[in-house]
């Protein structure tokens, strides 16, 4: 969203078809939560280690 990007979860499709509804469900609520972070916000987590930037090659 914006220049906001997030990637939350992945797994291998070998390992497993897909994500369960219960999933799909928190993840969806992670995803609301973390597009309302601000630069602030966003810049705090990263600093503390609970979200880690990835940069474009």
């Amino acid at each position: 969203m914006g220049d906001k990007s997030f990637f939350i979860f992945g797994f291998a499709k070998n390992q497993r078809e897909n994500i369960s509804a219960k999933e799909l469900k928190a993840l969806k609520f992670m995803a609301k939560e973390l597009l309302c972070y601000s630069n602030l916000q966003l810049s705090k987590a990263v600093k503390s280690g609970e979200l880690i930037k990835v940069k474009k090659l």
